[in-house]
C-alpha cells in the first residue's frame, strides 16, 4: 500500500509539474491549470465542455483542464503543494481543506468572490469551506444519504413507506428491517468499508456532535449519547437483529449493487449520487425508489462535504482564476454539472430549476433534503485525515462487526482520537 500510495503521488507530480510555474505565454495570453476530479462519465463531460465554452468566449485567459482522481487526493494534492508544482484551481471536497486552508496552500476568496455567487449559495454553504477568517473554497455540488430500496419487497411487506414529510425514525427503521428480514435475506445492507462520514454525518440526525470546539478554539471528540444512536443501530442490526447483512460491512457502496438486484437485501443506505450506477445497471423490471435516511432529535439533518473549488495560493492569476469559477458556477452551469454527477448543487437558483425536481429517479426526495444538509461535524477540525484512518475506521469498523463493544469504542475515539488531534492543535 505505501508503495502504491508513492507511486501514485509521484505520478500525480508529475501530471500537475508546471501547474503555477508562470502562468503566462510569450503572447501575453494567462493559462490556468484546472485539476477536476470529475469521474462519472455525464459528469467529465460536463465540466470539459464548460471548459471549452469558457477558453471559446476567453481568448486571453485559456483553462486547460487536467484529469484527476479521487483516490488518496489528499495526499497527492500534499504532495504537489510541497513540491510547488500545484495546480491553479483545485477541485476538492470540504472536509480534505482544513489542513491546506490552515498550512497557508490556498488563497483566501473572501475578497475575491462576486456578490452573485456569495448571494445566490447559502451561509451554511459557505460555512463547510471557512477556516479561521478566511474562505479558502466555493462548496458547489453536495449529496444527502439516502436509502435505495426495492420498491416491491416495500410494498409487498406492507411495511409504513417513509417521506421526507414523514421519515422513519431510527427506532422505526430499526423495527422495519426486522420485519423485512428471514430466509436468508436482509432489511439492509450497510456498505462500509468507510465508515467515519457515514455515521458522524447521519449522527447530525440524532443531535451527535462527536468534535466539540472549546473558548480556546481547540478541538476534542466526546462520544456523547446523541453519538451512539446510529452506531448501535448499525450493530444491532448486524449482530443481534440479524436484519443487516454481515458481509458487506467491508464492502463500497457499488460492491452491494448485485446483492441489491438479486433480491437479498431490501434496503441499501448510500449517497444520493449512485442513483446514476442503479439506473444503468438495474435488471430490466426492477422497481427500485429512494427514501430519506431515517431522523431522530435533529430531525432529517445530516452533515455532508461538499465538493469544492479552490484557487491555489501560488496562483499567480487569482483574479481570472475567480472570474472563471464564477463562470463555471452560474446557476444553469452548476444544473448540468449537478445532472451529471447525479448531485445537487448548493446554489438556491439552481437548486429550484425543474430538472431537479422530478419524481423519476428520486431527485424529488433528494431536493427534499437539500435544506436539511449542515457542515460536517469534522469540516474544521485539523488532523481530521489522521484521526480519521487510524483510529475511527479500525475502531468503527470493529464495533460494527462486534469485535468490540459500545464502552471500548467510546475509549478509543476520545482517548485514542485526541492523541491524534492534540498533536496538530500545539
Amino acid at each position: 500500500m505505501r508503495t502504491r500510495t508513492l507511486v501514485t503521488a509521484l505520478a500525480v507530480v508529475l501530471l500537475l509539474a508546471g501547474c503555477s510555474s508562470g502562468g503566462t505565454r510569450d503572447d501575453g495570453r494567462i493559462t490556468l491549470r484546472f485539476l477536476s476530479l470529475a469521474w462519472q462519465e455525464e459528469s467529465v463531460e460536463a465540466t470539459r465542455d464548460l471548459v471549452e465554452e469558457w477558453n471559446a468566449a476567453h481568448p486571453d485567459v485559456r483553462v486547460e483542464y487536467v484529469q484527476g482522481s479521487w483516490d488518496s487526493v489528499h495526499d497527492q494534492l500534499l504532495t504537489s503543494f510541497e513540491g510547488g508544482e500545484a495546480p491553479d484551481i483545485v477541485h476538492d471536497a470540504s472536509d480534505d481543506l482544513a489542513d491546506f486552508a490552515y498550512g497557508g496552500y490556498l488563497a483566501d476568496l473572501t475578497e475575491l468572490l462576486p456578490e452573485r455567487l456569495k448571494s445566490d449559495i447559502p451561509p451554511r454553504g459557505w460555512q463547510t469551506v471557512t477556516f479561521g477568517d478566511g474562505i479558502y473554497g466555493v462548496p458547489f455540488l453536495q449529496e444527502p444519504r439516502v436509502l435505495i430500496a426495492n420498491a416491491a419487497w416495500l410494498k409487498e411487506s406492507g411495511v409504513r413507506v417513509p417521506t421526507p414529510a414523514d421519515p422513519w425514525s431510527w427506532t422505526e427503521f430499526r423495527q422495519v428491517t426486522k420485519e423485512l428480514s428471514g430466509g436468508g435475506k436482509y432489511g439492509v445492507a450497510w456498505p462500509l468499508k468507510e465508515p467515519v462520514s457515514a455515521t458522524l454525518n447521519l449522527s447530525l440526525s440524532a443531535g451527535g456532535r462527536l468534535f466539540h470546539r472549546g473558548a480556546d478554539g481547540k478541538v476534542t471528540v466526546r462520544f456523547e449519547e446523541g453519538d451512539e444512536v446510529v452506531p448501535r443501530t448499525v450493530h444491532e442490526q448486524v449482530t443481534t437483529d440479524r436484519s443487516a447483512s454481515p458481509t458487506t460491512l467491508g464492502s463500497g457502496g457499488s460492491d452491494t449493487l448485485p446483492g441489491f438486484f438479486a433480491g437479498k437485501y431490501a434496503m441499501v443506505p448510500l449517497g444520493f449520487s449512485y442513483r446514476q450506477q442503479i439506473a444503468r445497471q438495474a435488471p430490466d423490471g426492477f422497481d427500485w425508489q429512494v427514501l430519506p435516511a431515517p431522523a431522530g432529535a435533529g430531525g432529517l439533518t445530516q452533515g455532508v462535504s461538499p465538493q469544492t473549488l479552490s484557487v491555489a495560493e501560488d496562483c499567480p492569476h487569482k483574479k481570472e482564476a475567480v472570474a472563471f469559477l464564477d463562470f463555471l458556477l452560474r446557476p444553469r452551469n452548476m444544473v448540468r454539472l449537478a445532472l451529471g454527477d447525479w448531485m445537487l448543487p448548493t446554489g438556491s437558483r439552481a437548486l429550484a430549476d425543474p430538472a431537479l425536481h422530478t419524481e423519476e429517479h428520486g431527485w424529488a426526495t433528494g431536493t427534499a433534503l437539500a435544506a436539511h444538509l449542515r457542515p460536517a461535524p469534522a469540516q474544521t477540525v485539523r488532523g481530521y485525515p489522521e484521526w480519521k484512518d487510524k483510529v475511527a475506521t479500525p475502531a468503527l469498523q470493529e464495533y460494527y462487526s462486534g469485535a468490540i463493544g459500545l464502552d471500548e469504542l467510546r475509549e478509543r475515539l476520545e482517548e485514542d482520537g485526541n492523541l491524534v488531534l492534540a498533536r496538530y492543535q500545539r
